[in-house]
């Protein structure tokens, strides 16, 4: 159930002033949705509020709730909760309805004095934008109920080790609370909230410029970010998948295609509850690599050396060494595949072998193309 515009006030005298600002209720939005609700939720009553104020001020001035002293304390809590929707927030070229910072100020110079219409519209091209955006997540959000990809909410990411691997603890299975309790300081931890339509490349870069490069412009930062993740990879195989699918974030568009995540410890709250364990270290749990699609899929690409499936011979004479396979490893493998595929996960697995042939970046190149042509957003 949404959030109602008059949940943001109280009731005022009821005459000179009916809408009185809860400031305090509102200044709490910067750090959470208040219980019962979503940011989702509270980012279209946000939306809806300041939309109608400004084009109220704009036309008529009658029927608005705010006042300039209370604008910028909803403008101040619309953009926090929107960027916790991982959403753009509108940049504001004003920040209430009159005076030097006013709307009114704003239309003058500007030449809209003389037309409703041009004032309505300059709202609208300030605000439109994030209301569809928050329409695209509300048709996903109800789409999600009719799907069977993974449910719960989404706690830890933790990835890209380049030593040696952390040690996880689950402490409380309820909660889905782990703590790495060896060799933190080895990988990453995404811990932003994770938008219904996935985790793109363009939101992975602008969480590595907040944690790590907050002076770095985004195209430094996309390239430290890379070349941090590409140091977590222990083979060719694994290189050259990785290599072949981040060519594409250079194309047209291509900030904003999935990120792909190397050496994935995943979390999803049931996911991990299934366990019905309430502490103790957590075993297979690290992917190869991870993509979160925009159709909601979570899509897991394995890439399969022969330590997969057999063990290493002793060298013969002239120092070869052959494995043998052990059908226990594979069937250790295909249990893991059974269990993440009940689970809602989509997986491809690559033979390393193919991709040390010759052709193993076009095999790559035309996966990814069928790949992400099938998990693209869905039309509303």
């Amino acid at each position: 159930m949404g959030v109602e515009l008059t949940a943001f006030f109280s009731s005022g005298d009821g005459w000179a002033q009916p809408w009185v600002l809860d400031t305090e209720l509102v200044e709490s939005l910067r750090f959470g949705p208040p219980a019962g609700h979503t940011d989702l939720d509270v980012a279209i009553a946000l939306t809806r509020l300041l939309h109608h104020d400004f084009v109220s001020h704009g036309t008529d001035g009658k029927g608005r709730h705010l006042d300039d002293g209370s604008v910028p304390i909803v403008i101040k809590a619309h953009r926090a909760v929107l960027e916790r929707l991982a959403l753009e927030p509108p940049s504001w070229p004003f920040r209430s309805f009159d005076g030097p910072r006013g709307f009114g100020t704003y239309w003058r110079d500007n030449n809209m004095s003389g037309s409703w219409k041009a004032r309505r519209d300059c709202i609208e091209q300030l605000m439109g934008p994030t209301r569809d955006a928050l329409e695209d997540l509300q048709e996903l959000e109800y789409e999600r109920r009719f799907t069977k990809g993974p449910s719960g909410s989404f706690k830890n990411l933790i990835f890209a080790a380049d030593g040696a691997k952390p040690q996880i603890v689950l402490r409380d299975a309820v909660n889905n609370d782990v703590e790495i309790v060896r060799n933190s300081d080895n990988c990453l931890v995404f811990t932003d909230p994770l938008p219904p339509h996935g985790l793109t490349w363009r939101q992975m870069v602008a969480w590595w410029r907040k944690k790590h490069q907050p002076d770095a412009d985004e195209k430094s930062a996309a390239d430290a970010l890379y070349r941090r993740l590409y140091r977590s990879l222990d083979s060719p195989p694994e290189q050259l998948l990785m290599i072949t699918y981040c060519a594409r974030y250079a194309e047209a568009g291509g900030f904003d295609l999935p990120a792909l995540i190397p050496q994935v410890y995943l979390h999803y709250d049931p996911y991990s509850r299934r366990s019905g364990k309430q502490s103790g270290a957590l075993y297979r749990q690290r992917m190869d690599f991870l993509l979160l699609a925009p159709d909601r899929s979570r899509i897991v690409i394995e890439v399969d050396g022969v330590q997969h499936y057999g063990i290493a011979n002793p060298p013969d004479e002239k120092g070869r060494v052959t494995h043998t396979a052990v059908p226990r490893l594979y069937a250790e493998m295909v249990a893991e595949d059974r269990r993440l595929r009940l689970a809602g996960y989509e997986i491809y697995r690559f033979g390393g072998f193919e991709l040390t042939a010759p052709r193993g970046e076009r095999i790559l190149t035309d996966f990814f193309t069928e790949l992400l042509a099938r998990h693209q957003k869905p039309a509303l």
